[in-house]
């Protein structure tokens, strides 16, 4: 798959800080966090980075990321968020790690704890505000839906190849698929999600590769489409590129 035509999407950034005290050195800040796992150390004028790169880009750009920096008197903290994705739960899952990390280092620098329990409280509760009943009540809709549409076309193959000579069942069940894709249609016109599903559905059944052309054609949907979602697949850490 040639990176020709395929258009850049930067991710969105987002930052937060916190005011601390450094009791200890940065020497001994950066001895503590380099146990840590994924995460990288460089030294800063004046402080410490802590970087840790999540995936990269179609042309292996850091694309979803973290950056700590630590001073004497401040921790701030900058990542990155895909485009379609949830700001509010993304913020959450930085916060987590962030929590995990300043507890390992307690003793080296003191942060404000009064402003870091009211920025979780108020993330916390813009999360679970976000989360409407109908939006919950469409995503187990969705959810039901996309698992018996998966479902149905497992049992079609079966059927057409165990027995050609069930043709009137194949048939019921070929209307009946047909009917669900409609339905599926209906419900998201190929969202992102569903047509990352089908895409990680055919690399899976042709040897861990997909003809772009090939796919466009089978499911109807533009080639700069799927390139999409190719991209987005490979930055967001579903599938890597080969080459």
């Amino acid at each position: 798959m040639s990176d020709q035509n395929i258009g850049v999407i930067e991710p969105n950034v987002d930052m937060f800080s916190f005011s601390g005290t450094m009791k200890g050195s940065f020497d001994d800040l950066s001895r503590r966090l380099s146990t840590l796992q994924n995460f990288s150390l460089k030294k800063i004028p004046n402080g410490i980075m802590l970087y840790y790169v999540e995936s990269r880009d179609i042309q292996k750009k850091p694309f979803l990321f973290q950056i700590i920096k630590f001073s004497n008197s401040n921790v701030e903290v900058d990542y990155s968020i895909l485009k379609d994705s949830s700001e509010k739960l993304r913020k959450l899952h930085v916060l987590r790690g962030f929590i995990g990390i300043i507890s390992l280092i307690t003793d080296i620098f003191i942060i404000d704890t009064v402003s870091l329990f009211q920025y979780i409280d108020s993330a916390i509760d813009d999360t679970v505000s976000s989360l409407s009943k109908n939006y919950s009540v469409l995503f187990n809709n969705y959810d039901s839906l996309l698992a018996e549409y998966r479902e149905m076309r497992r049992l079609n193959v079966e059927l057409s190849s165990s027995n050609k000579n069930l043709t009137v069942e194949s048939a019921r069940l070929n209307t009946e698929n047909e009917q669900l894709k409609g339905r599926l249609k209906e419900l998201e016109n190929y969202s992102d999600e569903s047509l990352m599903v089908i895409v990680q559905d055919w690399i899976e059944s042709h040897d861990n590769t997909i003809d772009i052309n090939e796919f466009s054609k089978t499911y109807k949907v533009v080639q700069p489409r799927v390139e999409q979602i190719l991209n987005k697949m490979v930055t967001s850490g579903y599938i890597e590129a080969k080459g």
